[in-house]
C-alpha cells in the first residue's frame, strides 16, 4: 500500500477519507494548512484509487519553481527521478515519459491540454493546488474542466486544495464534499513594529522597505544565533536594493540568496537547500515562497508587508504591476513558513493596528487583469455566453468586451466572437495574444527570427539596466535591445546587460523558432517598430514635438524622441502609467509600413473645417489610423453639402447678430416682426430665437457651394427672409406695414419698426400742419407713435393722439420753438396753416 510508505505528515490522517469520498464523488475540496503535506502526499495517495485506471493525475501548480520542487519531492519519496512515475511540464522544460502517472504542470499548460483534448481521454483526475491564490489561469482552467466534466467526462475527478479560502463556501459552490486536514505548525512568535517606527519609515513602499528590512535582518541575526531567515519583498527591484544595502554588512558565516522565478535552476536550488554546516543564509524572496516550497533551515520570517499584483486599466488598455499591502491570508501564509520545521519567529514590518486594516483576501486576478487570453480561450472553447460556464467570480463585462475588441483587431476572432484560423493558431502558441500575433505575422513576413526574439524580450524583464544614479529616464530603444540580442552591439555607456534575462530570452526565442519551424537566424533590428505595432496597434504613436507623442487612442505620452533621430511614427510596447504616461520601450516605424500593414484599420475621411484666421473653409482628405494622421491632401472639390454644414455651424457659433445683414434686410425683418406681433397666426416669427432654431430651413440651402465669410456676405438676406412669401403676401405686407408714409407736405417719411408693438413715424412738426388725426397702419388697427421733431430733428413731442396735441400741447411747444427757432413760422392755428417742408419765414 502506497499510504503506508508515505511520510507521517498531518494530511496523511485524512487520506483514507479522501480516497473513499472520491470513489463516490467526482469533486472534492481539501482544506489543509501550510505544512500539512497536501502537495506531495495527495497525488501519490490517489495512485491506488480504483477509478484511476490507465489515466493520469494532473496537478496544477501556480508557479514553475513550486511545480518542479513538488515533482522532485514526490519522485524522491518513490526513490525515483522526475520523469518516471512523477513528472512535470513547465514553460520551456519538461520531464515526462510513457510511464508517468502524475504530471505537475503550470497553469497555461493545463489550459492547453483541455483545449487540445476536451475529453481528457488519458486523464482521470485534476488537482488544483494552492487554489486560494486565485490566479487567472487557475480560474479559467477550472471553468473549462467543470464544463468538460459536465458534458463529456462525468467520471473525471476534480480536487481543489487550499489553505486559506473559505472551504465551506467553495464546497457549496462546487457541490462537493469538504475534507479538512490539520496542519503541522510549530509555535511562531510574532513581532510588530511600534506605530512610531512605521510612521518614521514613511508611506512609500520602496523607501519604507529599504529603511526597515536591512535593520530587521541585522537585528534578527544578532538576537537569534541559529536558523535561516526568509524575507518577503514585493519584487526584484526591492530585492536588489536590499541586497546592495546588506553587502559587506552580514556576518562572515551568513550567505545572501535571492529567490524569484527568473533565476537559473542552480540559483534557485541554492536558495532552497539547507545552508552548509556552520553557515547561515538569508533568502530574499517574492511571493513565490509563500506556498508549496519548504525552505530547509528557515526559522525566521521577515515580512515587508507588500505584494505586487497585476492590475488592468480598462481606460488605457494597459496592465500594470501595482504594489499593494499584503492580505491577511497571505500574511498568515508567509508567517507559517517560520514554523514548518520547528518553533519560529515572524517579524512583521507594520504595526498591530495596521494588521487589523489589511484586507482579508486580495481581489482575484480575474477581476483585475487583462482578459485577452481568457477571451481567446473561451472563443476557442466555443463559449457563446459567459454564464454558460461555472465561475467562482464572473469575468468583468467591461474588461471582457475590451479584450474581445483587441482580439478582433488582432484578427483572432470574428465580429460574432468566433475564433479565426489565426486565433486558433495564437491559442496553440501559448503566448499572450498580442505577442502570439507578433510572432505569427512576423513569421509570415520572413521576419520569424526577429519576431521570436522580440516576443521573448517583451515577455521578460528588461535586459538593459541603468548603472548611473543620475540617470532617471530609461533608454526605451527596442532596436538597441535587438542589436544586443544579435551580439552586434557594443557596450552602451551608462547601462549594463542583465545576463540572466538575456539567457532566458535567447532560450525562449529558440524554443519559439523550433515550434514554428523557423529556420532563419539573422535578426533585423530595423523591424522592431513594425513588429511592436502589430502586437500593440492601439499604442502606435506619432511625434507631436520633441519629447511628446500622441497614441492612436488619442492619449499623449512622454518619449525621448531624440534617441530615434526624430522619427515620425513609433511602435510602443510598454508604458508607465500616470497623469503623463512615459514610454518605456519603443521603436520607430515608417509611414509606408503603417499604410501597408494597417490598411484595414485606417480610414480616409474628408475633413472640412473652418479656419478662423482666414475666415474660410479648409478642405482636406485625411488618412487616419485612430487619432493619428498618416496622410493629408487638399481637396479641390470638397462636398458642397458638407461645406454648407460647416458654415452653418460657424454661423450658429457666431450668432445671428454677426451675419452681414443689409439695412434693407434689417427693416424687412422688423416689419415682419410687427406683422407677427399683430397677427401671429398668419405672419411668420422672425425673432432671433426662432431664426436660430430654423437655420437649416431658411439659410442652409443657400450656403451650398460657399467657402468663406465673404461668400456669405454676398447673400441677399432681404430676399432670404421673403422667400416663403408669395407675391400676394408681399403686396399685403406693403399695405399693412408700409416702409414709408406720405405726410401733408408730400414727403414720404420712413417708418421705424424697431419696436414691433409701437411703430414710429418720426417727422418734423412743421410737415404735419393741417393733419388732424394720427395715421394708422396694420389695416387701420395700429396708430403710429409720432415723434414730432424740431427743425433740428430733435423730438419735441411724442404722441399717439395728434388731435389732442393740437388742442393743448402744441401751444406750450410753440412758445419754446419760437424762442429757439425765431426765423421759422409757428402759427397760432396749426390746423389751418400750410405744412412746411423747409424753412418758411414767419409773415411780416
Amino acid at each position: 500500500m502506497i499510504l503506508d510508505k508515505l511520510p507521517d505528515l498531518p494530511v496523511k490522517t485524512v487520506l483514507p477519507e479522501l480516497l473513499k469520498s472520491l470513489e463516490n464523488n467526482p469533486r472534492l475540496v481539501l482544506e489543509a494548512p501550510p505544512g500539512a503535506g497536501k502537495t506531495t502526499l495527495v497525488p501519490l495517495a490517489l495512485l491506488q484509487s480504483n477509478w484511476l485506471g490507465k489515466g493520469k493525475i494532473i496537478m496544477l501548480e501556480p508557479r514553475r519553481l513550486a511545480a518542479k520542487a513538488a515533482a522532485q519531492r514526490m519522485a524522491d519519496l518513490l526513490s525515483e527521478k522526475p520523469g518516471q512515475t512523477v513528472g512535470y511540464r513547465v514553460r520551456m522544460e519538461k520531464a515526462v515519459s510513457a510511464e508517468t502517472k502524475i504530471e505537475v504542470v503550470t497553469e497555461g499548460i493545463l489550459t492547453r491540454m483541455l483545449q487540445d483534448d476536451p475529453t481528457l481521454e488519458n486523464v482521470s483526475a485534476i488537482l488544483f493546488d494552492e487554489f486560494h491564490e486565485r490566479s487567472l489561469q487557475a480560474d479559467l482552467s477550472l471553468a473549462l474542466a467543470l464544463d468538460a466534466q459536465n458534458v463529456l467526462r462525468p467520471d473525471l475527478r476534480l480536487v481543489l486544495m487550499s489553505a486559506t479560502l473559505d472551504a465551506a463556501f467553495i464546497g457549496d459552490w462546487l457541490e462537493a464534499p469538504v475534507i479538512t486536514s490539520a496542519g503541522r505548525q510549530f509555535p511562531i512568535e510574532t513581532h510588530y513594529l511600534l506605530p512610531a517606527e512605521v510612521a518614521a519609515a514613511g508611506n512609500q513602499p520602496a523607501k519604507r522597505l529599504t529603511e526597515l528590512v536591512p535593520k530587521a535582518i541585522r537585528k534578527a541575526l544578532k538576537e537569534h544565533p541559529e536558523g535561516d531567515i526568509l524575507v518577503f519583498l514585493p519584487g526584484l527591484g526591492e530585492m536588489r536594493r536590499v541586497s546592495e544595502m546588506l553587502q559587506n554588512s552580514l556576518p562572515e558565516n551568513t550567505d545572501l540568496h535571492l529567490l524569484h522565478g527568473e533565476l537559473t535552476l542552480q540559483q534557485q536550488q541554492a536558495a532552497i537547500k539547507p545552508a552548509p554546516a556552520g553557515r547561515r543564509k538569508v533568502v530574499l524572496a517574492t511571493s513565490i515562497a509563500e506556498t508549496s516550497l519548504t525552505l530547509e533551515g528557515v526559522r525566521m520570517v521577515i515580512d515587508g508587508g507588500f505584494a505586487r499584483v497585476p492590475k488592468f486599466m480598462p481606460r488605457t488598455g494597459l496592465t500594470t504591476l501595482v504594489t499593494v499591502p499584503v492580505s491577511q491570508a497571505a500574511a498568515d501564509q508567509r508567517r507559517g513558513r517560520a514554523g514548518r520545521l520547528g518553533p519560529g519567529i515572524c517579524y512583521r514590518l507594520w504595526s498591530a493596528a495596521d494588521q487589523l486594516q489589511l484586507p482579508t483576501q486580495l481581489s482575484p486576478e480575474i477581476c483585475e487583469a487583462d482578459l485577452s487570453n481568457v477571451a481567446l480561450e473561451l472563443a476557442v472553447w466555443g463559449v457563446k455566453n459567459i454564464m454558460d460556464l461555472k465561475w467562482l467570480d464572473v469575468p468583468p463585462a467591461a474588461a471582457l468586451a475590451q479584450a474581445r475588441d483587441l482580439l478582433f483587431r488582432l484578427e483572432a476572432i470574428s465580429e460574432n466572437n468566433q475564433p479565426t484560423a489565426h486565433g486558433r493558431a495564437l491559442a496553440r502558441l501559448g503566448l499572450n495574444p498580442r505577442l502570439g500575433h507578433l510572432v505569427m505575422r512576423g513569421h509570415e513576413q520572413n521576419l520569424g527570427a526577429t519576431a521570436c526574439a522580440l516576443a521573448s524580450l517583451l515577455a521578460e524583464r528588461d535586459i538593459l539596466k541603468s548603472v548611473s544614479a543620475e540617470r532617471s529616464e530609461p533608454n526605451p530603444d527596442l532596436h538597441l535591445r535587438l542589436e544586443i540580442l544579435s551580439g552586434k552591439r557594443p557596450h552602451t555607456p551608462g547601462f549594463q546587460t542583465d545576463e540572466n534575462a538575456l539567457r532566458r530570452i535567447k532560450d525562449q526565442a529558440g524554443q519559439l523558432k523550433q515550434r514554428l519551424g523557423e529556420k532563419q537566424n539573422t535578426l533585423d533590428p530595423d523591424a522592431a517598430g513594425l513588429l511592436t505595432a502589430l502586437a500593440y496597434p492601439e499604442r502606435i504613436a506619432q511625434r507631436e514635438h520633441s519629447g511628446l507623442v500622441r497614441l492612436a487612442t488619442g492619449q499623449k505620452a512622454r518619449l525621448a524622441t531624440e534617441l530615434f533621430s526624430e522619427a515620425e511614427f513609433y511602435g510602443i510596447a510598454h508604458l508607465e502609467t500616470g497623469q503623463q504616461p512615459r514610454v518605456l520601450l519603443a521603436a520607430p516605424l515608417s509611414k509606408t509600413e503603417l499604410l501597408q500593414h494597417f490598411a484595414a484599420q485606417t480610414e480616409k475621411i474628408q475633413e472640412i473645417k473652418w479656419e478662423a484666421n482666414a475666415e474660410r473653409i479648409v478642405a482636406r482628405q485625411i488618412t487616419r489610423l485612430g487619432a493619428l494622421i498618416l496622410e493629408e491632401n487638399t481637396l479641390s472639390k470638397p462636398d458642397p453639402d458638407k461645406m454648407a454644414e460647416v458654415l452653418l455651424g460657424v454661423i450658429r457659433e457666431k450668432g445671428l447678430a454677426r451675419l452681414p445683414w443689409s439695412e434693407k434686410a434689417i427693416k424687412t425683418r422688423q416689419r415682419l416682426a410687427f406683422l407677427h406681433h399683430l397677427d401671429p397666426e398668419n405672419w411668420p416669427d422672425l425673432s432671433e430665437a426662432f431664426l436660430t432654431s430654423e437655420l437649416e430651413n431658411w439659410l442652409l440651402p443657400h450656403l451650398t457651394g460657399l467657402r468663406s465669410w465673404n461668400d456669405v456676405s454676398r447673400l441677399d438676406f432681404n430676399e432670404l427672409l421673403l422667400t416663403e412669401l408669395s407675391w400676394e403676401r408681399r403686396t399685403e405686407m406693403d399695405r399693412l406695414a408700409p416702409t414709408h408714409l406720405e405726410v401733408p407736405t408730400g414727403s414720404n417719411i420712413p417708418l421705424d419698426y424697431t419696436k414691433p408693438e409701437a411703430p414710429v413715424l418720426a417727422v418734423r412738426l412743421q410737415e404735419v400742419f393741417g393733419m388732424l388725426e394720427t395715421p394708422k397702419i396694420g389695416g387701420g388697427k395700429v396708430p403710429l407713435l409720432m415723434h414730432l421733431l424740431s427743425p433740428a430733428h430733435r423730438p419735441v413731442q411724442v404722441t399717439k393722439d395728434l388731435r389732442s396735441f393740437w388742442n393743448s400741447g402744441y401751444f406750450e411747444v410753440r412758445k419754446d420753438l419760437r424762442g429757439r427757432y425765431p426765423k421759422h413760422h409757428w402759427p397760432e392755428d396749426p390746423l389751418k396753416a400750410d405744412p412746411v417742408r423747409g424753412v418758411k419765414r414767419k409773415p411780416k
